[in-house]
């Protein structure tokens, strides 16, 4: 399967399924992600690495930084990675007892991976497949992102060490610099053979990440983006999702399309935000061409759910938030928050109106009474709903000012046809008729 549906980086169940697929046979970069139905076996390849040019870099960066070095790698140098431990040992040896040197190799989770019944027992990228003994036998405090798995001893923490990143700057980096903000990172490009040690770049991601969580929080209708079909617990995440929105009081709306772009979502613009549900590689989009913005599960957490402060952590595996405790969404009776992006007290949600105290019905005579309440605020109202106000799909259509052609039911008679010009554009006929009377 040459196109997959959505991301490169996972296994494509649904071109599979269209040939009723036993099993899938993933080749090149991949993030490792759980599969719903069907068993996968990775080939990640091999990429070209200079052995004692990378342990030179990394032994002179583990002398002058002094902390616990934890190597991760893009899995195409997972090939390499038992002669990089075998080189180290030998160059831990040379430098002597004096100058010990710490550095501890992640291990790549699996090669094959068969689905789980259960989506909530998920634990990490690969919750269908075991990890190496090497990373299981160590006690501590157990770490996964993007097919590799370690552990930290219970007494140390992951801000103590020092992410030395062997690969190029793709997106399972930029997830790495992401989850592991905290931690100093370094990178080793191993295409120019050279060590980069500031990634100050993306670290500045997070300040944007923040700008669109603020932005989220004045939306009134939000996109939910089904970014993968299938990595296991989607479904899940995604009724989540639109639960949250709803107990803040807003609209949802589930929009399947593939791979978004912003021709795609320019087609529905009544949508204030949209949330990409997809694996952690994926999940993120400059949204900068984008009408509106795109955020992750987690920051959906931030703005929807009421009393939630941004720490610092970032969780890009929405696994791991169907794991924590459920937020809840934002009560009506609460009082008015501040918007930094409108200046002022704002309130999440408008008081909705009931009639003799019956409870909002559902289903499709719900439907019919917003689509009649959307048309009787256009007719009383002077001013139309400008995009942010409008509280559903309805009221924001409604609301324009172009509706397509406007059809004259009152009359029945076709109207009279006018003959319009003929000839170039640099001189139509009625134009030099004109001249040669002139």
């Amino acid at each position: 399967m040459a196109d997959t549906t959505y991301g490169s980086c996972c296994v494509d169940e649904v071109g599979a399924s269209h040939i009723d697929a036993d099993c899938v046979i993933h080749y090149g970069h991949t993030c490792l992600s759980p599969t719903s139905t069907l068993p996968a076996f990775f080939v990640f390849g091999k990429a070209s690495i200079n052995t004692s040019n990378c342990i030179e870099n990394l032994s002179k960066h583990a002398l002058t930084n002094g902390k616990p070095i934890l190597v991760l790698y893009g899995l195409e140098y997972a090939h390499a990675i038992p002669h990089l431990r075998e080189a180290v040992k030998v160059a831990s040896s040379s430098y002597g007892s004096g100058s010990k040197l710490e550095i501890n190799f992640a291990d790549v989770m699996c090669s094959v991976i068969t689905p789980s019944k259960d989506h909530k027992s998920l634990c990490g990228p690969a919750g269908g497949c075991t990890a190496d003994e090497s990373s299981c036998t160590v006690a501590g405090t157990r770490h996964t992102i993007g097919g590799l798995v370690w552990n930290i001893p219970d007494r140390k923490k992951m801000e103590e060490h020092l992410l030395f990143w062997i690969g190029s700057d793709n997106s399972a980096f930029a997830n790495i610099v992401l989850t592991f903000n905290g931690c100093e990172i370094a990178r080793y490009d191993a295409t120019e053979e050279r060590l980069l040690t500031d990634v100050s770049q993306p670290l500045k991601i997070l300040k944007r990440r923040y700008y669109l969580v603020e932005k989220a929080k004045d939306a009134n209708i939000i996109g939910v983006l089904v970014g993968t079909l299938g990595v296991a617990g989607y479904l899940h995440m995604i009724h989540q999702m639109k639960e949250l929105i709803t107990k803040a009081g807003k609209k949802a709306y589930t929009l399947v399309m593939g791979r978004p772009n912003p021709a795609k979502l320019a087609n529905f613009p009544e949508c204030d935000v949209f949330i990409n549900v997809s694996c952690a590689q994926t999940a993120l989009l400059d949204s900068k061409e984008f009408l509106a913005p795109v955020i992750t599960p987690f920051e959906a957490m931030l703005a929807f759910g009421r009393g939630t402060q941004w720490t610092g952590a970032y969780v890009m595996e929405f696994r791991d938030l169907m794991s924590s405790s459920p937020v809840e969404g934002s009560d009506q009776t609460e009082e008015a928050r501040f918007s930094f992006l409108k200046g002022g007290y704002v309130e999440d949600v408008a008081q909705q109106e009931t009639e003799n105290g019956e409870e909002e019905k559902e289903g499709a005579l719900a439907l019919a009474n917003a689509a009649e309440k959307a048309l009787q605020l256009h007719d009383r109202s002077l001013n139309p709903i400008v995009k942010g106000t409008a509280k559903s799909g309805a009221e924001y259509f409604v609301s324009r000012s172009y509706h397509g052609l406007e059809m004259q039911c009152n009359s029945s008679s076709p109207e009279p046809y006018a003959i319009g010009r003929s000839g170039k554009a640099s001189g139509y006929d009625d134009e030099k008729s004109k001249q040669e009377i002139q």
